[in-house]
């Protein structure tokens, strides 16, 4: 039976908040009142064909790309659904990172992909490496998918490992699919999109976690505009058209990324000054950790104990809330995340090190 379901985000839904939430994995939402848009800005009905022209536009300029690139998505789940659905058929083998973002997996397990993994280790620092997807790699590969910044551990990957990436794809004629959704969170020297890498690159990416602008489901997938046409015409059989009213304030949105950008930075990093307090006091003691400089989210491993159990009190005798690394296929670690309420987070931390120190 056909892969069907994720158990992680069934378990987000249901199962991850608490008074103080660290299971969140992007910044906090973004008012809509700081966008100053009136309502005569505003439509139920737009003309949307194959795009939403200002929409597509918009993107493109972002991207530095030219508009017949980008495919307009609901958020990067649902891009990199319609990117797999465009680029993949039953039994094809797709390479995918480890750890790595559950719903990925699931997702190329529900068009019946065969599924092989090659490890970013954590005593390598989570590093990509192309030696451990060159031992992968077979004349049946037909995609590689890795995420940049990578998720769980936020580490960024740099151009010339892509590049190599690149170069093992197209060896055997595969693709590879980068998930960029964190990548604007490396506040400083932000890399240009893989896209411009050459044209087995395919780019997902959205305004959801860094910019906080979820429920406006603004994602997109970059590239070359035969494959990109094939992925619209794909597209017809999930959705007829989007919903305009987000078409307009997405524009909006875009036309103003560097204010909604900063007011999320100083979330961030604000938070990620509290994180490394917390990792001076405990890594290598109760807890081991793969530090970075950019990202909102961060994967720690428990040294000792259950980490299900452990989380799990976390949650009834400290109301505190945090993903568990089984979703990463990594029981025994945790991510936590960083960007909604640096009160919250603050406390949330102080109440993880009691945990921790109670600990036999």
């Amino acid at each position: 039976m056909r892969h069907s379901r994720s158990d992680y985000m069934q378990w987000a839904k249901l199962h991850s908040t608490a008074r103080y939430n660290l299971a969140t994995s992007g910044v906090g939402p973004f008012p809509l009142r700081e966008l100053g848009v009136t309502i005569d800005q505003l439509e139920i009905n737009g003309y949307s064909t194959y795009g939403y022209t200002p929409l597509q536009e918009a993107i493109a300029a972002k991207c530095d790309v030219t508009p017949d690139c980008v495919v307009a998505a609901a958020g990067t789940s649902m891009a990199n659904h319609l990117a797999m659905a465009a680029l993949l058929e039953p039994g094809d083998e797709v390479l995918i990172e480890h750890p790595a973002y559950e719903l990925i997996v699931s997702t190329a397990l529900y068009f019946g992909a065969n599924v092989k993994r090659f490890p970013r280790h954590e005593e390598d620092g989570y590093a990509l490496d192309p030696q451990s997807i060159r031992r992968a790699i077979t004349p049946k590969t037909k995609l590689i998918i890795v995420t940049n910044l990578h998720n769980p551990s936020s580490v960024l990957t740099p151009d010339f490992v892509l590049r190599e990436v690149g170069d093992l794809a197209r060896s055997v004629g595969a693709r590879v699919l980068v998930d960029e959704v964190y990548l604007d969170a490396a506040y400083e020297n932000t890399p240009r999109s893989s896209s411009h890498l050459g044209p087995e690159f395919i780019v997902t990416n959205s305004l959801t976690k860094v910019y906080g602008l979820s429920g406006l489901r603004c994602g997109w997938i970059l590239a070359e505009p035969d494959l990109a046409n094939r992925m619209w015409r794909l597209n017809d059989l999930f959705g007829s058209i989007p919903a305009h009213p987000a078409e307009l304030l997405s524009v909006i949105a875009l036309q103003q990324l560097d204010k909604i950008r900063r007011r999320a930075r100083s979330v961030v990093e604000a938070d990620r000054k509290l994180l490394a307090e917390f990792l001076n006091e405990h890594a290598g003691k109760s807890l081991s950790a793969v530090r970075t400089e950019f990202g909102t989210t961060t994967f720690v491993g428990l040294k000792k104990g259950n980490t299900d159990e452990f989380l799990a009190q976390l949650r009834t005798q400290h109301e505190t809330s945090a993903v568990p690394g089984r979703f990463f296929e990594m029981p025994n670690h945790v991510r936590m995340g960083m960007g909604v309420n640096t009160e919250i987070f603050a406390e949330g931390l102080r109440r993880i090190s009691v945990a921790l120190n109670a600990m036999p």
